[in-house]
């Protein structure tokens, strides 16, 4: 799933290191999640959504299921 986790972060000048501390997760877990090599749980996304001052969905992309259209 893609994200604007690193462009949010970058235009609110929070390093990755931060945003780990303030979301409860590791500086690792931020770069999985920026680089899309990791899928946030519910609990995770919220809390970003939350420190970010956000939706959900302003932070992640959800793709459109076509399949059922």
């Amino acid at each position: 799933m893609e994200n604007r986790i690193k462009e949010i972060r970058k235009k609110n000048k929070v390093t990755q290191d931060d945003l780990a501390k303030m979301v409860g997760v590791t500086r690792q877990t931020v770069i999985s999640l920026e680089n899309g090599k990791y899928n946030a749980s519910l609990q995770l996304a919220h809390n970003l959504a939350e420190y970010f001052g956000v939706t959900i969905e302003e932070l992640f992309i959800f793709e459109d299921n076509k399949e059922n259209e």
